[in-house]
């Protein structure tokens, strides 16, 4: 396995303590202000690189991590070193879901999909505001349904559908947590996030180059047609993306 991923360490934090980033995070921005401010002075900003390890199975959790601008791969890795995602993590929720459900580890893996900002909050600090901010707590429970759904779904996905419908609810997921409509992906991490060859990702990514879907250049994936990436998507995307969708709808609009 790529040795990035075996890194064991917590990313660094950023030079600058500054926080106005921190409710790009969705649910960082729908907790009240007087919630925020109540976790606020124990958040660190930090850069999260692409391949970077966040955690790893049996291992101890030290932080909560809620992305901003990354997105971050759960994926589950065999005795043979084989991986295959079992769901993502962008700006819509948090990493480390186990610290507030009874657990201090995990069986899955955790490494950055798409290199990009964060904020870290200490286990333990979580696990007070958990128990003594409201808002959060509903909020956490939220996510931790929409994750939920998210594993089942494709869990299905990947023993049921082609590898272009994967590839291309893959590439929807991403996008729907991103800000513009290009990531920085190598063939290689998507497929040992698919659970799938090499050979297969860089074929089926040629095909939907050919038909103007996409356009790939030196590990930089363009979408230039999303409608058609929806039309070669498995119903999976819509499904999860569905579920997003009515559980944000639960969320509060407004701070206060």
């Amino acid at each position: 396995m790529d040795a990035l991923i075996r890194r064991q360490h917590l990313p660094n934090p950023l030079p600058q303590p500054e926080l106005h980033g921190a409710r790009l995070n969705h649910l960082l921005a729908a907790l009240p202000d007087v919630d925020f401010d109540l976790i606020a002075r124990h958040l660190e900003p930090i850069n999260l690189r692409l391949g970077e390890s966040i955690y790893e199975p049996d291992r101890p959790l030290h932080h909560a991590i809620f992305p901003t601008t990354s997105i971050v791969s759960l994926h589950y890795v065999t005795a043979t070193g084989a991986s295959a995602e079992t769901a993502a993590v962008g700006r819509e929720g948090m990493v480390g879901l186990a610290l507030f459900m009874g657990g201090h580890t995990t069986a899955s893996s955790a490494r950055v999909l798409v290199a990009g900002g964060a904020v870290r909050l200490p286990a333990g600090e979580l696990r007070r505001a958990f128990d003594g901010v409201g808002s959060l707590r509903g909020l956490l429970l939220r996510d931790a349904l929409s994750l939920i759904a998210q594993i089942t779904l494709f869990a299905a996905c990947n023993r049921h559908h082609p590898i272009e419908q994967q590839f291309c609810r893959w590439l929807l997921c991403a996008l729907d947590r991103l800000q513009s409509g290009e990531m920085v992906m190598t063939h290689e991490l998507v497929a040992n996030t698919l659970g799938v060859r090499r050979e297969s990702i860089t074929e089926v990514a040629g095909r939907l180059q050919q038909a103007g879907v996409i356009r790939y250049r030196r590990g930089h994936i363009s979408v230039l047609d999303r409608a058609g990436l929806e039309h070669r998507a498995c119903e999976c995307y819509a499904v999860v993306k569905g579920e997003q969708l009515r559980l944000l709808a639960s969320i509060p609009a407004s701070h206060g």
